[in-house]
């Protein structure tokens, strides 16, 4: 599958690794070149400088030839363009844009643009912690596709331990570590050691 990313921080940069090994055509989109820095060294696919809602920069990016698209920057308008660009202008058949703003993500879902909300799980999840629910699982959907999340304090054995310390079950991966206040995502938890009352969000495909 042809798959644009626009934008290259922690989670495009991430993003894009996935499906690149995944054996996926990448191209990425990030106005600053150094983002691209945050890509692995052996990642096979295609960087393209530029403002990721300018059409000629789109192009040389393969726009026109993408089955989808994913629009993951800071900037939730940006997404937003980006997100309605790809589908109006270019028929670009599957597209996803990451929205904080949990309003904003209502009206794209009108629009027929497929929406991530990191705002809904991590209020779902400092819930669950802060109100002492014990275990909770969510699901989240995205497309056809659904993820449950699942929230629990770190287990006695796990305490002093790190994420490759867990036994995982089959399609399941540490979402992110809420330290008290903090919530440490997949991206940076990998060498966090566990410390008792730390709550661990786990990801599995439903």
């Amino acid at each position: 599958m042809n798959i644009l990313i626009i934008g290259c921080g922690r989670v495009g940069s991430e993003l894009a690794a996935t499906l690149d090994k995944h054996g996926h055509d990448i191209s990425v989109i990030d106005k600053d070149e150094n983002s691209f820095d945050m890509l692995p060294d052996d990642f096979s696919g295609f960087t393209t400088v530029g403002i990721p809602i300018d059409r000629d920069v789109l192009k040389r990016a393969g726009i026109e030839s993408c089955d989808a698209l994913c629009a993951v920057t800071g900037n939730d308008n940006m997404n937003v363009m980006a997100a309605q660009i790809a589908a109006q202008i270019f028929g670009v058949e599957k597209v996803f844009a990451r929205i904080r703003d949990i309003s904003k993500g209502r009206i794209c879902e009108q629009m027929g643009i497929h929406i991530v909300c990191p705002t809904s799980l991590v209020v779902s999840s400092a819930c669950a912690a802060m109100e002492d629910q014990g275990q909770t699982t969510s699901r989240l959907s995205f497309e056809n596709h659904s993820v449950n999340f699942t929230t629990m304090e770190v287990p006695k054995e796990l305490v002093g331990k790190t994420a490759h310390d867990i036994e995982y079950e089959l399609g399941e991966m540490l979402f992110a570590v809420m330290c008290g206040s903090e919530m440490i995502f997949s991206s940076q938890n990998s060498n966090i050691v566990f410390a008792e009352g730390d709550k661990l969000v786990f990801a599995k495909k439903a």
